[in-house]
């Protein structure tokens, strides 16, 4: 009688255990130079019927007849042509929904992404939509979708986002710029091929891969950090620089730079990104610049944060001849920066990865302003 006694006495005062979060992973990929051949073997079986097409959203710099015969199109699959050169939209979203359930009776097998981290983004927007009611705004922020999206693969024809394995789908609404979030965005198949990236121009390559470094440096120096998204961030980390510090192949630097685009994007799986990212996204909702410069523009008037970091992000500008555009904020005035502000301020995620639980003591929106006032 007294074990048991001492048992309940154990069981009752014995701390509750921590609740971990259970995060998802992309459960299938393909790696490899020239994998991308491999996507009709991949679809065929996720054909739900000859009626159910799969719809191919795919970056406008692809649209030609060379391009599209490499498409494993069947029955009515349908190619949908996007340009990038925007952010995505919420309205881009809930119309691409809208054109689809009116075009076709039976849902689609599936959503295919072709592109950068926008038309990954739309992809994973347009497959959650598809299979929940509403509008993509009503699903802006952690956790409010409620079922499973429709099948969807992502295959980036650039490096750095990390969009092909984050939960994450980056949309300008029109009140915030802010991720769907949720364990129903991870694509269900991803095929990294490093040869879509041999004809990205230089800028673009340097912007890109430098969001996947910013990622690192957030994640590794972020209240958040913990073994998990230690070891992605350092391995992402140790392949950025050797693609932007070293003289590699050119075939080397499209492998690492692809592979350290996955590691970067896991490394925030189960931490944040921090001060860069969210100052970006004011800047994104305001003038429309594009994510990876505008994390650019922002991470060079960061060295209080993130000094190693910035020391390291000049150099590797400095290697690669890189001048960022000049006064983007110089004309501003007291309203757009008040929306900024208030647009950034609103990610409190990232700004407790990046200061701890007192953030709002250390970035009041004076100081931000004044940091956006240097752009």
């Amino acid at each position: 009688m007294k074990t048991e006694n001492n048992l309940k006495n154990q069981q009752t005062s014995s701390p509750r255990k921590t609740m971990y979060k259970n995060f998802p992973m992309v459960p299938k990929v393909i790696f490899g130079a020239g994998s991308f051949s491999q996507l009709g073997d991949v679809l065929l079986p996720k054909r739900t019927s000859s009626e159910a097409p799969f719809i191919f959203l795919v970056d406008d710099y692809f649209e030609n007849s060379e391009f599209l015969s490499t498409l494993p199109l069947l029955f009515n699959d349908e190619v949908i042509f996007i340009s990038a050169e925007e952010e995505p939209k919420t309205a881009q979203v809930d119309a691409l929904v809208s054109q689809i359930r009116q075009k076709y009776e039976e849902a689609p097998s599936g959503i295919i992404g072709i592109g950068g981290g926008t038309l990954l983004d739309l992809a994973k927007a347009v497959s959650i939509l598809l299979n929940n009611k509403g509008l993509a705004k009503d699903y802006q922020g952690w956790d409010l979708v409620g079922h499973p999206a429709l099948y969807h693969v992502g295959i980036p024809t650039i490096s750095g986002t990390g969009a092909e394995v984050s939960r994450t789908t980056v949309l300008l609404g029109p009140e915030k710029k802010l991720g769907i979030n949720s364990d129903y965005t991870t694509f269900d198949q991803v095929i990294l091929d490093p040869d879509f990236t041999k004809s990205v121009p230089k800028q673009q390559w340097f912007y890109t891969g430098m969001d996947c470094f910013i990622h690192c440096v957030e994640s590794l120096t972020g209240t958040y950090l913990n073994a998990f998204s230690q070891s992605y961030g350092e391995k992402a980390m140790e392949l950025c620089l050797e693609v932007y510090l070293n003289d590699i192949p050119s075939e080397e630097s499209r492998d690492k730079l692809m592979m350290a685009s996955w590691h970067g994007g896991m490394s925030i799986a189960y931490s944040q990104v921090g001060v860069a990212h969210a100052m970006s996204y004011g800047l994104s909702y305001l003038l429309g610049v594009k994510h990876g410069i505008g994390n650019c523009l922002v991470f060079q008037h960061l060295e209080e944060f993130y000094p190693e970091g910035v020391q390291l992000f000049n150099k590797m500008m400095d290697k690669h001849n890189i001048t960022l555009p000049q006064g983007v904020c110089a004309d501003l005035t007291q309203n757009d920066f008040d929306v900024m502000v208030n647009v950034a301020m609103g990610l409190e995620p990232l700004w407790e990865n990046a200061l701890g639980k007192n953030w709002k003591n250390i970035m009041t929106p004076e100081r931000l302003r004044a940091l956006y006032q240097k752009i």
